[in-house]
């Protein structure tokens, strides 16, 4: 019997796309300076902004960072976390300092997405699991990284800074937290493969090694 043809899935080229902008999507740290058009960035975040969220809630907010004095303070912040970082990985310091983990003072545009405050008055999805707050904005930030890929733009994740001080640096409400520094811009190409597996830092895990059936097993 012939399976009834589903007419809710996409042609095979933008089914192609949709997959293919997931594969090509990295974590960019290298910029080539530019400018993102008022236009493009626009449509980039109302992409975020289509995100799905826990009870609907739309937790994010993003604050765009025009000034170069603040962008230079969001620098240093993220230096003094990076210096942290290396002390605290022991024997992996000097390799972590030999990385390039961000491209905060090459990148055109730079966003800080923050949860927004007043999240504790919505408990639908969030009595058990109140970080679904985060799980929420996170897809926010996806949406975004694979727009931005499929306009031609990188963007990298900097989470490499304490919390407290960027909030204070950018005098948010109480209640309210920083959770990425967001590094978006033109580059001159996309790595081949994550910067941090070219660089033998990590190896991508088997997918099968990820995956369990009715249980957790080893």
């Amino acid at each position: 019997m012939t399976e009834p043809e589903n007419t809710l899935r996409y042609n095979d080229q933008d089914r192609d796309t949709v997959y293919r902008v997931m594969a090509e999507r990295r974590d960019m740290r290298h910029f080539s300076g530019g400018q993102v058009d008022s236009a493009t960035l626009k449509k980039l975040l109302a992409a975020a902004h289509l995100a799905p969220s826990v009870g609907f809630m739309q937790p994010w907010r993003f604050i765009r960072i025009s000034k170069a004095e603040l962008r230079e303070s969001i620098y240093q912040l993220v230096q003094d976390e990076r210096i942290k970082t290396a002390q605290a990985l022991d024997e992996r310091e000097d390799e972590f300092m030999r990385l390039k983990v961000e491209g905060v003072r090459d990148c055109a545009e730079l966003l800080v997405v923050c949860l927004m405050d007043g999240r504790e008055k919505h408990i639908f999805g969030r009595r058990t699991l109140p970080e679904m707050d985060l799980a929420s904005a996170s897809c926010a930030i996806q949406n975004l990284w694979l727009a931005a890929r499929a306009e031609g733009l990188g963007m990298g994740w900097v989470s490499l800074f304490d919390p407290d001080s960027l909030q204070s640096l950018l005098n948010m409400p109480e209640g309210s937290r920083a959770i990425a520094v967001l590094c978006l811009g033109p580059v001159d190409e996309f790595y081949p493969r994550p910067m941090l597996e070219t660089e033998q830092w990590a190896a991508r895990k088997n997918i099968d090694e990820l995956i369990m059936q009715d249980g957790w097993r080893d």
